[in-house]
């Protein structure tokens, strides 16, 4: 079935002189429907960076935190390669990489599978923290890049949840990915929410009785307006102090435009499925997918 319904689009071509007044005996039957030429112009749905797949069915975690002693050995050598040019980087924003201590984790992202994401943390004490983000590429397909978050306690330049710093280096590393495969959508914006700084968790139906007795998860929904893109929304009810609402906007290409990040009050019940919609906010079934087609 069609994402966005659209009507085949008949266009009717005659002559100038069909239009006029018939001649004297000009044949009626000459301005007959049958004298029209006709030409059926297909419907297309709008172009989608992401296909909506199906809803999981069993907690789901899109990404996962790391600490260096659960690294894979693969992931560790990458990390060592990639430390000179993470403290080359980072120095030069003035984030003092070489002064007191500081540890990391691995943020393990299921759509940027060729490259090792980390985060690191400073540390001192209550409104004195330092925090950034790096990409490491796999096999030197591409370069390290990092994207600051914190200098004690303070942005370096806007949030970076917002900034256009953070938006650039997310939209490099996907590019530097060469997907052979569209991309999930609620795990690229869980991706993005954790390496602008975010420790987002996330699961999104319990699959037992007993399981619904805990805090599964929040909804999101992937709208789909009619030019084509998407717009990715889910609520982080893991923030602190309070909720986190995550909106990305996409171009047709898949390349984010914009992000915003809101605190809420607003909680949603657990359990709630990820949603779906059209640029009307009507929910779309399920099972649709890329090109019309359903999933079984």
């Amino acid at each position: 079935m069609e994402l966005i319904r659209t009507l085949p689009i008949v266009l009717a071509i005659a002559s100038l002189a069909a239009l006029g007044t018939p001649a004297a005996g000009q044949d009626a039957q000459d301005l007959s429907p049958n004298a029209y030429k006709t030409r059926i112009i297909d419907p297309k749905s709008p172009p989608m960076p992401f296909p909506p797949g199906r809803w999981a069915r069993t907690p789901v975690l899109p990404i996962e935190f790391r600490s260096p002693d659960k690294m894979t050995e693969k992931d560790a050598e990458v990390e060592a390669d990639g430390e000179s040019s993470i403290r080359e980087r980072v120095n030069f924003v003035g984030l003092e990489f070489n002064q007191g201590k500081w540890s990391y984790q691995q943020i393990v992202c299921p759509v940027f599978p060729r490259h090792v994401l980390l985060k690191f943390t400073r540390n001192n004490g209550r409104g004195d923290e330092s925090v950034f983000t790096a990409s490491i590429p796999r096999m030197g397909e591409g370069r390290v890049r990092i994207i600051p978050i914190l200098r004690r306690g303070y942005s370096l330049f806007s949030p970076a949840p917002i900034n256009a710093l953070t938006i650039s280096a997310f939209n490099h590393i996907r590019t530097e990915e060469h997907p052979t495969y569209p991309p999930d959508w609620l795990a690229t914006g869980m991706c993005y929410a954790a390496l602008a700084g975010a420790h987002p968790q996330i699961s999104l139906i319990a699959d037992s009785t007993e399981a619904e007795k805990f805090s599964t998860g929040v909804a999101a929904t992937l709208e789909i307006p009619v030019e084509g893109g998407a717009v990715v929304k889910f609520l982080d009810v893991a923030a602190r102090p309070q909720p986190m609402q995550w909106t990305m906007i996409f171009d047709k290409k898949g390349r984010l435009l914009k992000a915003e990040h809101t605190a809420t009050r607003n909680t949603l019940p657990s359990g709630l499925p990820p949603t779906i919609t059209d640029v009307h906010g009507t929910p779309l079934p399920p099972t649709v997918d890329v090109g019309g087609q359903s999933n079984p």
